[in-house]
């Protein structure tokens, strides 16, 4: 497998960088925060839990209360694992093989391309910079084959924090039904749009050979569970994937799952605090981007808790994140980190993050770096 270039990354800087301006995650919480959101049989719960081995599908409370998430979905409907990545790094491996071919929307997350990339040949269909990275369906289609199997996507999308727009996604979701072709869909920024009118209906709702992919880290704000979980109607499918997953995790944390289920059952107080927050961040990281036209071209992303702004400064934006973090600690994503395979990639955006709190902190330090 080919190095995982953003943990890779995150390995050297995220817990020494001082400001994380990059983080692809809402700010977190505390256990007594979240227990304090509990019911007291869920406390109780929680407290006097036996710490064996769980069920490799997910505790069934926690598969309910996920199924609840969805329009369609039933308990049977979901398979739970320690966190999204495995759910990503599952599916393909089961959905996938050396014969097969796949399409893969960039930029995106770098597991949704080098997974496949290790196990058939894949194609990538850049979206469109200059149309607020929108995906063409023409171009989709133009790049399927014969012996297309996958086409993954990813909206709210990381880094662009873009979403498709209602009419686009409806005619992708026809042409994968019209040639039998599976659609996994990287859904972990829903429900943290701008505006719930643009909001996506999820994949595993409208299509029968749909994947959804979720998980407690992003929207919801607790990556520390290390729960994810995938939701498909393809009974046959989900029992091959939760067999793939006896190699792997086998089974997911017994206090994760219990704290998750407090979460899901929390999910609307949650999801009105995370949106409020992101929604602060966003309007003074806007600001702060003014003050600079001339060094930066900034949109504020469609929905998730990442944007992807141009730097139109002297430097490399490479040099210019690297100089940025050795020097004050702010810590930003620089466009090597999203280089893809596939097509050429912008090499002068870099990824921010506006999801963790006392932004202002850093942005400080930022703006005197700026006028230095």
């Amino acid at each position: 497998m080919r190095d995982f270039a953003l943990e890779k990354y995150f390995s050297k800087w995220e817990f020494t960088a001082k400001y994380h301006m990059t983080a692809s995650d809402i700010e977190s919480m505390s256990l007594s925060e979240l227990l304090a959101m509990s019911s007291s049989k869920d406390r109780i719960r929680f407290e006097q839990l036996w710490l064996g081995y769980t069920e490799t599908y997910g505790h069934p409370d926690l598969r309910s209360e996920i199924a609840k998430t969805y329009e369609t979905a039933m308990p049977s409907d979901i398979l739970c694992f320690a966190g999204a990545e495995e759910g990503v790094y599952i599916a393909m491996r089961v959905l996938l093989n050396r014969e097969d071919h796949a399409i893969v929307t960039v930029p995106n997350y770098q597991a949704a391309e080098t997974i496949p990339l290790d196990i058939c040949e894949v194609s990538g269909v850049a979206l469109d910079e200059d149309k607020n990275w929108t995906l063409d369906i023409d171009r989709v289609k133009q790049a399927i084959r014969p012996n297309t199997k996958l086409i993954s996507i990813n909206f709210p999308n990381n880094p662009t924090g873009a979403v498709l727009d209602k009419e686009r996604f409806q005619a992708l979701v026809s042409l994968c039904r019209e040639r039998g072709i599976y659609l996994f869909s990287d859904e972990v920024y829903r429900l943290v749009e701008r505006d719930a009118s643009i909001r996506l209906p999820q994949v595993a709702d409208v299509y029968e050979k749909g994947l959804s992919l979720n998980v407690m880290s992003k929207a919801y704000g607790l990556p520390g569970l290390r729960i994810g979980w995938i939701m498909t109607r393809d009974a046959a499918l989900l029992k091959k994937m939760e067999c793939y997953k006896h190699y792997l995790s086998i089974c997911n944390s017994a206090p994760s799952e219990i704290l998750a289920i407090i979460a899901l059952k929390a999910k609307d107080k949650i999801l009105e605090h995370n949106r409020a927050l992101v929604n602060h961040n966003a309007e003074k990281l806007g600001a702060f981007f003014n003050e600079f036209p001339e060094q930066f071209q900034w949109q504020r992303p469609d929905g998730g808790c990442v944007g992807f702004p141009r730097y139109l400064g002297p430097k490399d934006t490479n040099q210019f994140c690297e100089d940025l973090v050795e020097k004050t600690g702010i810590l930003l994503l620089p466009p090597g980190i999203y280089h893809s395979e596939l097509i050429k990639t912008p090499q002068d955006r870099f990824r921010i993050g506006f999801g963790r709190k006392n932004i202002e902190q850093g942005l400080n330090v930022f703006r005197d770096y700026l006028l230095s």
